[in-house]
């Protein structure tokens, strides 16, 4: 089951969530069946040879970190083997692009990224009887990050 985002341009120029708030509704309605099932659309028209990607484009990264402040769980519901975890990390990572490397993220940016959402979604599943540490290994797997099994385990010890 797909699950798609449709940002319009005016529900971005305005910072309007409320597309946002029918997906987070959406989601935690059928936590299960939703998660890695999240992809973004956009309907965003940019002048012939805007060579941007959407992620350089202020008014949609600036509607993303409104979005991760009000949802950060939802990085989980992402499509990851689509791309769409990191295209969202993009929008709200600091990073660069090289026409020979691609996407380049800020090393530290991403690790504190990948680390808040960790925390974050360790804890939404704990609240919820939901998710596992295997999600949160395999979520930061796919930003390149491995985490032991040693760091949930001294986070045990400290709830």
């Amino acid at each position: 089951m797909t699950i798609t985002l449709v940002l319009n341009a005016d529900a971005i120029r305005s910072l309007d969530l409320t597309p946002g708030h029918a997906i987070a509704r959406q989601v935690l309605a059928e936590p299960k069946a939703c998660a890695q099932q999240l992809q973004c659309a956009f309907e965003f028209p940019r002048e012939m040879g805007d060579p941007r990607e959407l992620s350089e484009i202020e008014e949609i990264r600036l509607w993303f970190v409104r979005w991760d402040a009000m949802y950060p769980w939802m990085p989980y519901f992402l499509d990851w083997r689509a791309g769409e975890l990191t295209r969202y990390a993009a929008m709200v990572v600091p990073h660069q692009f090289s026409q020979r490397e691609g996407l380049l993220f800020n090393p530290e940016a991403l690790e504190i990224f990948v680390m808040q959402k960790i925390f974050v979604l360790r804890q939404w599943f704990k609240d919820r009887d939901f998710g596992s540490t295997a999600d949160l290994k395999n979520m930061a797997q796919v930003l390149g990050y491995t985490i032991d099994n040693a760091f949930f385990e001294l986070l045990d010890r400290f709830e």
